[in-house]
């Protein structure tokens, strides 16, 4: 039986994973609410379904699951109200502001043994997975370094992205949420025990605890396993090219690279190198956008409950923590001085 489903914000991105459940057929939408009567005429023509004004409302109409595509704000308390009412919440990064209350509502989806997801999409472009195969296999040796990059020559067009308490933060946890996940998603098992991080704005360093939000930051992850990750990203970088997005990893028999092509934000390459030889792992096309979403829902109309995997998603978070050097959850990553961190990078 298809799951039945409530959008709660159908702006550009909420509307864009809507259009990829309506061409998957998987679930059935419900309804939709948003505050823009913009927003909601184009989802209600996308799907056929009616609106409605609130949160509340959705909740009413005996949901099996929730996708909340709303200002980073709004996200923990909106999936705590759905989880406590026993429906399943497929999320907008980042799930929390902080790892405080991305731990909140992993505990809470725990609590309620329902199905928790985020749209952390970067996993699902085709590269990635074998990417990811390569490294779980073992056949690139020892992996010791690994570059993660997401320049974006744009920055974002709503005011609460610039408010770092609405948005949790600049580019770091905007576009750097990824690269994070990505880096613990492919070397999985690995820990973090240190991070050093510089974050910028138009230009200048920018303190911990800033009124203002990052538009560059440089950040450096040591793992337990002795491998050194380096991870940068901006808004507004005059890159020559729409954005640059890669994510390297380097081993002792071997190395690879998912590459975006020609400065595209949805075309990507993978290679696998051996010294000075590339081999071609996928090229596009390759249509990933909406992979997490139609995931998230199968596992859901297959009757999955709550997946431990989930907790993940509080490491990430507790990374984001470190690089703006607020106190980590737990206590256990240390967030290291930034002088620390140029002079190990080798940075002038």
């Amino acid at each position: 039986m298809k799951p039945r489903l409530g959008f709660l914000g159908v702006g550009w991105i909420g509307r864009n994973r809507l259009e990829a459940l309506a061409r998957s057929g998987v679930a059935e939408v419900v309804a939709v609410a948003d505050p823009s009567p913009e927003n909601l005429l184009a989802a209600s023509a996308t799907m056929g379904c009616p609106s409605v004004d609130s949160l509340e409302q959705l909740l009413g109409l005996g949901l099996d699951g929730i996708v909340i595509a709303t200002p980073s704000a709004l996200h923990a308390d909106q999936a705590l109200e759905a989880l406590e009412r026993g429906v399943a919440v497929f999320c907008q990064k980042p799930l929390g502001r902080t790892a405080a209350e991305t731990s909140q509502v992993v505990e809470a989806a725990s609590r309620a043994d329902r199905l928790l997801g985020v749209d952390l999409s970067y996993r699902f472009i085709e590269g990635t997975r074998r990417i990811r195969a390569l490294l779980q296999s073992g056949e690139l040796g020892s992996v010791y370094a690994a570059d993660l990059v997401f320049h974006n020559a744009y920055g974002p067009d709503k005011p609460w992205f610039y408010d770092p308490a609405l948005s949790g933060g600049g580019c770091v946890i905007d576009l750097g949420i990824h690269l994070v996940d990505l880096a613990l998603w492919m070397l999985e098992g690995a820990k973090v025990l240190r991070v050093g991080s510089h974050l910028f704005a138009k230009g200048k360093p920018l303190g911990p605890a800033s009124s203002v939000v990052e538009d560059f930051a440089v950040a450096e992850l040591e793992l337990d396993t002795g491998a050194l990750v380096r991870l940068a990203c901006s808004w507004n970088l005059p890159a020559g090219c729409d954005a640059v997005i890669q994510a390297s990893f380097f081993g002792s028999t071997g190395g690879v690279m998912l590459s975006n092509v020609g400065g595209s934000f949805h075309d990507f390459v993978a290679d696998r190198f051996r010294g000075t030889a590339r081999e071609r792992l996928c090229a596009p096309p390759d249509d990933w956008g909406g992979r997490a979403i139609v995931e998230w829902a199968r596992q859901l109309g297959a009757g999955q409950r709550f997946d431990p995997s989930a907790e993940r998603l509080v490491d990430v978070a507790a990374v984001l923590d470190a690089v703006y050097r607020r106190e980590t959850l737990g206590g256990h990553i240390t967030a290291r001085e930034p002088e620390l961190s140029l002079a190990q990078a080798g940075t002038s």
